[in-house]
């Protein structure tokens, strides 16, 4: 798969937020950020089809994608650009019979067994981790680390998105691992400055596809 994938994934969640998920995700798309994932675990079905909707009408006109986090119906209803489904939700084909082709279906994988599931299906792309530990979920599955992050990168060439407890400090790290994009909630949203942590992501990863171009042509 040739996807131009964006390299930085901000996952708004509400637990987490001081302010709007809207203004939120107006200060990360003013900062360059094209891939926005909306996350809402705790609230109904409306608010969360609510909220959706207002992004995706926000975003929209700027080229951010907005992705809906486990429901394909809200993402199809909302005109969002993708939904997100984890191991216990909808299948990957499901999804993407009620949202359509046009959309995005990513799904999240914690080991290289559903990695490679995951490569057989039409997903557009393949969410791998926690690569650190994180503490954005109550749950979390284990933690995975780079040198598994190596090896599911050899096992698909769809876009491989790093997920779970990445900090800017390790943001190369990853990168190098072989990811396509990073995936960040606590370390972007709960920044002092969302924006300006964004653009730092962003500057990271420019320097990343920089050294990867560089070490293709040689």
């Amino acid at each position: 798969m040739n996807l131009v994938f964006p390299r930085l994934y901000a996952i708004i969640d509400p637990t987490f937020l001081a302010v709007s998920e809207l203004a939120l995700a107006e200060t990360l798309a003013g900062s360059g950020v094209k891939l926005i994932q909306f996350r809402n675990k705790t609230g109904s079905s409306r608010h969360f089809f609510e909220v959706s909707r207002q992004l995706s009408s926000a975003l929209g006109p700027q080229f951010v994608r907005l992705i809906v986090n486990d429901r394909p119906d809200i993402a199809l209803l909302a005109g969002a650009g993708g939904v997100h489904v984890g191991q216990e939700d909808l299948g990957v084909e499901d999804a993407r019979a009620i949202c359509g082709r046009d959309r995005w279906v990513g799904v999240s994988t914690h080991n290289l067994e559903q990695v490679a599931a995951a490569a057989g299906t039409s997903a557009d792309y393949i969410a791998f981790g926690p690569i650190f530990p994180t503490a954005t979920k109550k749950n979390p599955d284990p933690v995975v680390g780079t040198e598994l992050l190596r090896q599911a990168r050899k096992m698909t060439t769809k876009p491989l998105v790093a997920i779970g407890g990445i900090t800017l400090e390790r943001a190369a790290e990853v990168f190098q691992a072989g990811a396509d994009s990073l995936a960040v909630i606590r370390d972007l949203i709960c920044a002092s400055d969302p924006g300006a942590r964004a653009r730092e992501y962003l500057a990271v990863a420019a320097s990343a596809a920089h050294r990867e171009s560089g070490a293709g042509s040689a």
